[in-house]
């Protein structure tokens, strides 16, 4: 049961990626350019998002997912050299691309070899971090 409903919440964030346009890079720019021609309408799809999301955690204080161990802790609120670091970064790989994580996973079934170079490399990156991160900690506690 916990499975199926994986699936079906995955095939649902997926189809919603497809049907927003937020798999289209050229409207994911758009979204982007603010000093140009600033393409507004994925505002909504974020909004889409972010509401029922809202009320979702509100819900489930107190309960266990159908599919999982444990919901994940809310977000902390304080800004953190990791927290500007890792939100530049991010910027740049989706202002450069045009994707984020959940469209560039969505964009697999069509985007060809770029789309498979672009997660190899995004995994890449992810991977790479924990042991960046203990470099940058130790040189930071060394100074």
């Amino acid at each position: 049961m916990r499975l199926m409903i994986a699936a079906l919440s995955g095939a649902l964030f997926g189809a919603g990626l497809h049907i927003s346009g937020m798999t289209d890079t050229a409207k994911v720019r758009g979204f982007l350019d603010f000093a140009g021609a600033w393409d507004p309408t994925l505002a909504f799809v974020m909004g889409g998002a972010i509401l029922p999301m809202a009320v979702a955690w509100r819900m489930t204080r107190g309960r266990a997912p159908l599919a999982g161990s444990t919901f994940p802790a809310p977000p902390r609120h304080e800004i953190t050299r990791p927290l500007i670091v890792g939100s530049v970064l991010f910027g740049i790989g989706w202002g450069l691309v045009g994707l984020c994580p959940g469209p560039a996973l969505a964009s697999l079934s069509y985007g060809g070899w770029q789309g498979v170079l672009f997660l190899a490399a995004m995994l890449a990156g992810m991977g790479a971090v924990p042991r960046l991160r203990r470099a940058l900690d130790s040189a930071e506690t060394a100074a």
